[in-house]
């Protein structure tokens, strides 16, 4: 578990689940999401609703499943690499001691006035190595 340098807990809610009972695939990137939301408020000091950042790939194995009576889930995550304009992180989403999915994604700084990407903040990039 060194790989993952934070991890935020989430709540499995009854909205989560499909017909089978148990999480459903999309909701995952749904926990993906909140743990970045989480790791930008609690690292990097900033609302990711109040940067400019744009998913460009999310890849997600799933492994075990998720149900209600898991009550929560564990999303583990740790910076893979550090682009000039873009972060990979990998994530481990767990449900008690069993690992129900891994998944990386790769984000964008973007300019929104300009089009493209641009350089990430250097406070942003000093932050998110120190925890490496």
């Amino acid at each position: 578990m060194t790989d993952f340098e934070y991890e935020t807990e989430l709540q499995v809610r009854f909205r989560d689940l499909d017909a089978m009972g148990h999480v459903n695939n999309a909701v995952y990137a749904t926990y993906l999401e909140q743990a970045r939301v989480d790791y930008y408020a609690d690292v990097l000091g900033v609302g990711l609703d109040d940067i400019d950042t744009v998913l460009v790939n999310l890849e997600i194995d799933y492994r075990h499943e998720v149900v209600l009576d898991d009550e929560t889930v564990t999303i583990a995550m740790g910076v893979r690499s550090i682009g000039e304009s873009s972060v990979v992180v990998g994530y481990e989403v767990r449900a008690g001691d069993r690992v129900a999915a891994t998944a990386e994604t790769t984000q964008v700084y973007v300019d929104p006035d300009e089009g493209g990407s641009r350089p990430l903040p250097e406070a942003w990039v000093e932050k998110m190595e120190s925890l490496r």
